[in-house]
């Protein structure tokens, strides 16, 4: 019987570092190769992580909540024969000491995880500390004590002036969760005989009684956008376009289509239709669907549309792509990009998807925006802001009617596009969801 240690492993992205979000383990479960045990979030993603040996868990050498680099071990497996489940104490391995990387004893098996590499690294487990007899006059000790809770937790409890030894978890297994620091910072110190009425609002509290201010460590897919924007923004000199364009005919479109037997079981929107309409006008000015190659001193260009669409998340924003839109009919379009949407609400976006994009759409209009000035993908020469699509007064054949109406926003990289060639695909747009029917002439 031996201890297997597992590292936290590069997940194919070269990231040098993630957050474990959350154990699907605990000391003492058994787990077979594959296993999923923990769920980790790196700065595009969340991914769970199978375990590439089975065994019995030894200890979780990582907290929740906790940021480690790659490479750092983060659970001990106790593995081989006659491994069974251990019945120490789960608070002492909250706080576990990292065992030292030692060679694997010749002819050991080395479990190996595709994509991980085979692993060379053995643990011993911290020798147990024995309990020592209570003094004669006891006082108030913190060692030792099961109070079981994350890092930022175990923080906000510092900030705030919280003795985590008296809140009451309520937590799975026994968790203190940030709800209750902010409860127990939440609830002074009863008197003698607690006044009948309303509960009084801490003196010096924020909205709904937390606290006047919290501060949330910036890591993750926050992290990754802030340094992407900001890397975008002095690098690419931006433009951004404008145009207001009557989409009537776009939307009766999508209203006939969602009744035909084609796209009954498709969720069809207006912006499927765009990003169609991105795709054809994109081959008509290929220069906002090129790349600046600043290393090599080129302009890559790229006769195919990998298309980003920008989805909020809980986490951030995240603009993962379909590949080769271009060469996708509407149908299979429109699913590709629900598909897209309901992985990234998830969380799930896998790397690949985040890769490779030429040329993005983010829809404002979903929060009821008419448009912005979005900023590009690092990488890419061109993002369209969809706006909101309203009726409004609009002079139709010589009268005014009331009509869809959308404004469509283009910002692009003024290096590899000119304002002629922005302004031409821009309008190109336009046109094509003035009219669907230029697609069948444009191709």
């Amino acid at each position: 019987m031996s201890v297997s240690q597992f590292n936290l492993p590069d997940v194919g992205e070269g990231l040098t570092e993630a957050e474990i979000v959350s154990w699907k383990v605990k000391p003492g479960d058994a787990v077979k190769v594959n296993d999923v045990i923990v769920e980790i979030e790196t700065a595009k993603s969340l991914v769970e992580l199978p375990c590439p040996f089975a065994g019995v868990v030894e200890t979780l050498l990582v907290d929740e909540g906790q940021t480690v680099d790659v490479g750092t071990p983060i659970i001990a497996v106790r593995t081989g024969e006659g491994v069974a489940p251990s019945a120490g104490d789960p608070a002492e391995d909250m706080v576990p000491t990292p065992p030292a990387p030692a060679a694997a004893p010749e002819g050991e098996r080395q479990a190996v995880l595709v994509g991980y590499g085979p692993r060379t690294t053995a643990a011993k487990r911290r020798p147990r500390k024995v309990a020592e007899a209570p003094a004669p006059e006891p006082e108030p000790v913190v060692a030792r004590v099961s109070v079981l809770a994350k890092p930022p937790v175990r923080k906000l409890a510092k900030d705030l002036g919280v003795d985590l030894t008296t809140v009451t978890p309520t937590g799975p297994g026994g968790t203190i969760t940030r709800d209750d620091v902010q409860a127990a910072a939440a609830v002074p110190a009863a008197p003698a005989a607690a006044p009948v009425g309303p509960a009084a609002v801490p003196a010096g509290s924020g909205w709904d009684g937390l606290p006047r201010q919290e501060r949330v460590p910036i890591r993750s897919v926050r992290k990754a956008t802030a340094k992407a924007v900001s890397t975008s923004a002095f690098t690419a000199p931006h433009v951004t376009e404008f145009v207001t364009v009557d989409v009537t005919r776009t939307m009766k479109l999508v209203e006939r289509l969602r009744d035909s037997r084609e796209f009954r079981d498709v969720k069809l929107s207006p912006l499927a239709v765009l990003a169609k309409a991105v795709c054809i006008a994109a081959r008509r000015t290929p220069d906002v669907n090129a790349r600046w190659d600043d290393a090599a001193g080129e302009i890559v260009l790229q006769r195919y549309v990998n298309l980003g669409i920008a989805a909020a998340t809980p986490r951030g924003l995240v603009v993962p792509n379909v590949k080769d839109a271009d060469r996708l009919p509407l149908r299979e379009l429109a699913a590709a990009i629900n598909q897209l949407a309901a992985t990234a609400r998830e969380g799930k976006t896998p790397p690949e998807d985040m890769l490779g994009g030429t040329i993005s759409i983010t829809n404002v209009g979903v929060f009821g925006v008419d448009t912005g000035t979005p900023i590009l993908p690092p990488g890419e020469a061109a993002i369209v802001a969809f706006g909101a699509v309203r009726q409004q007064p609009w002079v139709h054949k010589g009268k005014v009617r009331p009509r869809w109406v959308t404004t469509l926003a283009l910002s692009f990289d003024h290096r590899l596009v000119d304002g002629e060639q922005g302004s031409r695909f821009l309008v190109d747009l336009a046109a094509l969801l003035e009219d669907p029917g230029n697609a069948l002439v444009w191709g």
